[in-house]
């Protein structure tokens, strides 16, 4: 694995359109089927990799085995539709397992 600060983009083709104009290398996915394998195709070559949160959420079970390793750090970020909660529910539950307790939400 070589982890070299690049960072890479997966979602529907309207919502990686931006992170093209910043230089982000972005990867369109139309559904989950495409977005596993362009997430275990790229694991190893980026540091960060952001995933739109509705193709996140279908593909949950690949985004916990990639977490538990260091590389890379796997965000889910609203797309187009905007924000389906899961990459906050993710946020909150990293914690509350760091720390043990819910210090965002106070449940």
């Amino acid at each position: 694995m070589t982890v070299n600060g690049k960072i890479a983009v997966i979602g529907d083709k309207d919502s990686v359109l931006a992170f093209k104009a910043v230089g982000v290398e972005a990867f369109s996915a139309s559904g989950m089927f495409e977005a596993n394998d362009l997430l275990k195709k790229l694991k190893d070559d980026y540091a960060v990799i952001f995933i739109t949160e509705d193709l996140a959420k279908q593909i949950g079970d690949t985004l916990e085995k990639i977490k538990s390793r260091a590389y890379p750090a796997v965000i889910p970020i609203p797309g187009t539709a905007g924000s389906n909660g899961f990459g906050m529910e993710g946020i909150r539950r990293d914690v509350e397992k760091a720390i043990g307790a819910d210090i965002l939400f106070g449940d």
